[in-house]
């Protein structure tokens, strides 16, 4: 007889692999643009920022100081929402709805015109990840947004001006999670369960980086990735890179 527990977890790992197969064929052309646009940013001069708050934040720490990523990506933090770490947890949330936080934390920032701002948010319907696509827009960045399309369709705004972060990007990357960000349900279990977006988000845009550095030694240039400091010469290798693209990387300073 079939473990039932056992199931759950064959079937969870099912619908995150279908999700991403879905990524996959209907989001390559976004992330070639997406990839092109990190190369254009490395290739001119430019940084790159990722931002996320809450449980989004993941995926954008995940892009951050990362073995086999570029070390220009840099995380654009507000204090209080980049994760659980903050008590009460449910402080993180209530900032996500704050008008004007994400203007005082852009223009606060090293971000500047000809940079990229990666902005993940699944529902993209927060005020924070709307004002700060919409502002970091006017300030002459690339936004490169990472959201679920569907709530756009299927749930309102919490900003006041009622749109959400994919109207506000230059790339959008859907990720295809349904509302509600779980792929499960059992009748034993009054709620759905089983999260998904943090490894199909995390898998999109390891895929962005992947092809942002193949399109850079396309061109010729040497793209500066990271290594692992757990193999031979990583730490030596990385600060390397840490010395030619210091006014680049703000994670050391």
């Amino acid at each position: 007889m079939t473990d039932p527990a056992a199931q759950t977890g064959q079937q969870y790992i099912d619908s995150a692999i279908t999700l991403l197969q879905r990524v996959r064929d209907e989001e390559g052309a976004a992330v070639t643009a997406a990839g092109a646009a990190l190369a254009d940013a490395v290739a001119d001069g430019g940084r790159i920022f990722a931002f996320g708050a809450g449980h989004s934040s993941l995926a954008a720490q995940d892009l951050v100081y990362r073995a086999g990523g570029l070390a220009l990506v840099n995380l654009l933090s507000v204090p209080g929402a980049v994760g659980v770490d903050v008590m009460p947890a449910t402080l993180g949330s209530a900032l996500e709805r704050v008008e004007g936080l994400a203007r005082v934390v852009l223009d606060t920032s090293p971000a500047r015109a000809g940079d990229v701002l990666i902005v993940i948010s699944l529902s993209g319907r927060n005020t924070l990840p709307v004002e700060m696509a919409q502002h970091a827009r006017t300030l002459g960045l690339k936004v490169i947004g990472v959201t679920s399309v569907a709530y756009a369709k299927e749930t309102t705004s919490q900003n006041s001006s009622g749109t959400f972060l994919k109207d506000h990007c230059d790339i959008v990357l859907d990720s295809k999670i349904a509302v509600g960000d779980t792929v499960l349900t059992d009748p034993g279990i009054p709620a759905p369960f089983a999260p998904a977006s943090t490894v199909v988000t995390c898998g999109l845009l390891q895929a962005v980086v992947a092809t942002a550095a193949v399109v850079l030694a396309e061109r010729g240039v040497t793209p500066p990735m990271l290594r692992s400091g757990n193999v031979d010469g990583g730490h030596a290798w990385n600060a390397e890179l840490i010395r030619t693209y210091g006014d680049r990387i703000f994670w050391q300073q």
